[in-house]
């Protein structure tokens, strides 16, 4: 097996050098790089929960299809194509969509 400081050998091309360099540079920001998306995913996604309601009464024979909220509201959306807005504080029906 040959050395590489061996004197018999021809010396190292600049360019060569050069590409060396590169690809260890590369593979550092590479390294980097996927370590920062990863703390930010873990940022992201380590946030608190949105707050739901505890219990929701819904009308008798309705059944909830989706949900979302605002500020002080949140809404149901049933199969029957109703969209059912609720108060966030009260949990008092405020208001009634059909949908056509």
């Amino acid at each position: 097996m040959s050395d590489l400081s061996d004197p018999a050998l021809p010396p190292e091309p600049p360019n060569l050098r050069f590409l060396r360099r590169l690809v260890t540079v590369l593979t550092v920001v590479m390294i980097g790089g996927v370590i920062v998306i990863t703390a930010l995913l873990v940022m992201r996604f380590s946030g608190s929960a949105p707050a739901l309601p505890e219990t929701l009464a819904l009308p008798d024979g309705t059944r909830a299809a989706a949900f979302t909220q605002g500020r002080d509201w949140f809404a149901v959306v049933t199969t029957d194509d109703r969209i059912l807005i609720y108060d966030r504080i009260t949990g008092l029906l405020r208001q009634t969509i059909t949908i056509d």
